[in-house]
Order: structure tokens, then C-alpha cells, then sequence
């Protein structure tokens, strides 16, 4: 169903990439719904306590996936966006390397964390935001994803935690 509201642009945002656009999902209610209850179904909702969403597109399906099972919501941001003490993690790109950033109250010792993003590509943000919960002490329990592009096994540097993509390319 998911396949259905994934739009390709070619080349973008460069030549010889092929770019999973998510918005026809986000403005049909039908798929939106859809990619929301199927993130939100992954795991047993007493299985952790708060929804973690990565910049930007996270932010969208990790605080719906919040909302709907009646969640607390952390954001994980860019450098210098959030106002408060925080803990950062350096990850490597195909042309260079960038970083992410976590209030260090965020998560309380313990505490069991969904962490959701759009896009499993290579693994490199998720595996960055993996360690950044682990730091200020919380316990990822599952990982999920709208696409996951598998041709690139970014669900191996996720390690044992475990991953649900709602569409496999």
C-alpha cells in the first residue's frame, strides 16, 4: 500500500540517484494513516517508553507514531538547534561526515526507546542516533523506517536492535 504514495525523481539530488519521494504518502490521509499505524505496529507499545525522531522527516512519523500510542516524543537535531546541554555523534556520508545532537535529559536512565525515521539507507544516521540514546542512558528496543533501501545493508550497522520497514527497495 505504502509503494503506492512513493513517488521517483531521477537525479536528484544528484545524477544517477534515484529519490524516494515521500510526499504524495504525506498529503493522501489514506497513506499517511497507513505509514503511521504500520511504524506504530512494529513493536509492543509497553516494550518502551518515548518515540525518537531524527531531522526532519523523522520528526514527521515519529511524533504521529507518538501521538497515536500516547508517547512522549524526543527530537534528535542538527548542531546548534537545540537550546538546552546536549550529547553529539559524528557520522560518516558518502562525501564527508556531519553530526547529530540529543538534549542529555531526553531520555530518563533505562528507559525503552522506539527511534524513527524515514528513509534506512546506508545506516550511518541511525547508527549515530543508536549511540547518542545509549549515551544518556536510554535502551533502544527497535528501529523503524518507511523505506528501507536493503541493497545498501544499512540494517547491519544497526546491530542487534531490531528494524521494521514498512517497504523494502
Amino acid at each position: 500500500m505504502i509503494q503506492n504514495y512513493i513517488r521517483d525523481i531521477p537525479d536528484f539530488p544528484k545524477k544517477g540517484i534515484m529519490f524516494k519521494d515521500i510526499t504524495p504518502l504525506l498529503q493522501s490521509p489514506e497513506g499517511l494513516q497507513a505509514a503511521i499505524h504500520g511504524l506504530a505496529s512494529a513493536l509492543d507499545p509497553t516494550s518502551f517508553d518515548v518515540v525518537v525522531g531524527i531531522e526532519s522527516r523523522g520528526f514527521i512519523f515519529g511524533t504521529a507514531v507518538a501521538h497515536h500510542l500516547k508517547k512522549g516524543f524526543v527530537p534528535i537535531r542538527k548542531p546548534g538547534k537545540l537550546p538546552w546541554k546536549t550529547a553529539s555523534e559524528a557520522y560518516e556520508l558518502e562525501y564527508g561526515t556531519d553530526k547529530i545532537e540529543i538534549h542529555l535529559d531526553a531520555v530518563k536512565p533505562g528507559q525503552g526507546v522506539l527511534l524513527i525515521d524515514d528513509l534506512l539507507a546506508t545506516g550511518g544516521t541511525m547508527q549515530a542516533a543508536l549511540n547518542l540514546v545509549r549515551r544518556i542512558g536510554g535502551r533502544p528496543v527497535g528501529c523503524g523506517f518507511v523505506i528501507e533501501l536493503s541493497f545498501l545493508e544499512g540494517r547491519k550497522r544497526l546491530g542487534e536492535v531490531p528494524v521494521h520497514s514498512l517497504m523494502k527497495i
